[in-house]
């Protein structure tokens, strides 16, 4: 079969390409020829023949960036002029994507979280209208909803909110859902009488990770670190909901000068950076600037080499020399990094984000200090 993947971005360490990837992988192994259409690509080798790039299909495309500001924050935006845009762009994108797929004599069509979360609102249309005209049959890979992450995409404007509850989950008969955790599971049907089909994030764990490597032996000594420091890792984006402040504060609490942690992810995906200026005034206060180190300079997914003396190290690398692992979020669709510290053996520092943690993985088996809601105390729960 040819399957025909619509992903905003493919490489890189957000969940949804890291998921994406794995699918990928699996269904190439069954035999599939896998074709992708993409707004960008990132330390990935692009394969002309099988990839595909459209640039307005980029989160960081201009008319994203301007139709996310001007439906989300700005009451006093032009909705006519914005809604035209929308338009404008979708059809753009839809055109693009149906040529693609009829170019590429694609027979199953699978949209990555695009038509599930409003983070970019003329793909998510664009989808729509392609995949109605192109009545293939389609699975759309849903990580997460506008409901699920507080007022982020609710708008102040009727017109937009009408918009996305219309577009966004994608609803057509042709079309199959697939979403990462049960409560995802129950909302879709409760909310949209559609039903769906439960697929976890995933890690292969007949595959190496997380080990020490000639590749990875200066890692500390690249980060600045001493080989008595005992390290911390963040493995995550530096965005809010990953509750990256808590873990600042756990490392004030040990009063240990040799406890240092590492933040691996970069924070472009943080609006405006605000949220990484909080975290630099939080370090800066608690007199920490010597013990967290940034380090997505360094740390990719999966390591490329630079030019020059220049070494890239990869998440497994990160891994490798992470004595344990700070996981505090607020909100996940699942839940990679811890996943990724289970195949890696390293014991993770994790919150209940509800209202998937517990049924989808803490109640499995597995046991890590967890906190309740991010607070802070001296006691070990063992779950």
């Amino acid at each position: 079969m040819r399957i025909g993947f619509i992903i905003g971005r493919i490489g890189g360490v957000d969940g949804v390409a890291l998921e994406a990837e794995k699918w990928i992988s699996v269904l190439k192994r069954m035999g599939h020829e896998v074709f992708i259409i993409s707004g960008q690509y990132t330390e990935w080798v692009f394969d002309p023949e099988h990839d595909t790039m459209v640039p307005e299909m980029s989160f960081f495309s201009p008319e994203s960036y301007w139709g996310q500001k001007k439906a989300f924050f700005y009451p006093d935006t032009n909705i006519q002029e914005l809604l035209e845009h929308i338009d404008l762009y979708s059809r753009i994108i839809s055109e693009k994507i149906m040529t693609w797929a009829n170019d590429k004599k694609i027979d199953l069509l699978l949209s990555e979280n695009s038509s599930a979360l409003p983070s970019h609102l003329e793909l998510g249309l664009g989808i729509k209208i392609a995949v109605e005209k192109l009545g293939l049959p389609t699975i759309t890979h849903d990580h997460d909803f506008a409901w699920e992450r507080g007022d982020r995409y609710l708008s102040p404007h009727e017109e937009i909110n009408q918009f996305v509850n219309d577009t966004f989950p994608l609803r057509l008969p042709n079309v199959t859902h697939a979403v990462i955790n049960l409560h995802a599971q129950e909302t879709l049907m409760e909310k949209f009488g559609r039903s769906s089909v439960v697929v976890p994030n995933v890690m292969d764990f007949d595959m190496k990770f997380g080990e020490k490597t000639a590749k990875n032996q200066n890692l500390r000594r690249d980060l600045g670190l001493e080989e008595n420091d005992h390290l911390l890792f963040q493995i995550t984006r530096i965005v809010k909901r990953k509750g990256i402040e808590v873990a600042i504060d756990l490392v004030d609490k040990f009063k240990d000068k040799t406890i240092k942690l590492v933040i691996t992810g970069s924070y472009k995906d943080d609006a405006g950076s605000l949220y990484y200026n909080e975290l630099i005034n939080q370090i800066h206060e608690l007199k920490l600037s010597r013990q967290i180190i940034f380090s997505s300079h360094l740390i990719h997914n999966k390591g490329l080499m630079g030019n020059g003396t220049e070494r890239n190290y990869s998440l497994s690398d990160a891994y490798a020399h992470a004595d344990a692992c700070t996981y505090f979020s607020t909100y996940e669709g699942f839940g990679n990094a811890f996943v990724e510290a289970i195949l890696a053996k390293v014991p993770i520092f994790v919150n209940n984000y509800k209202p998937v943690y517990w049924p989808d993985i803490g109640s499995k088996g597995f046991k890590a200090v967890m906190l309740e809601d991010n607070i802070l105390t001296d006691e070990f729960s063992d779950y």
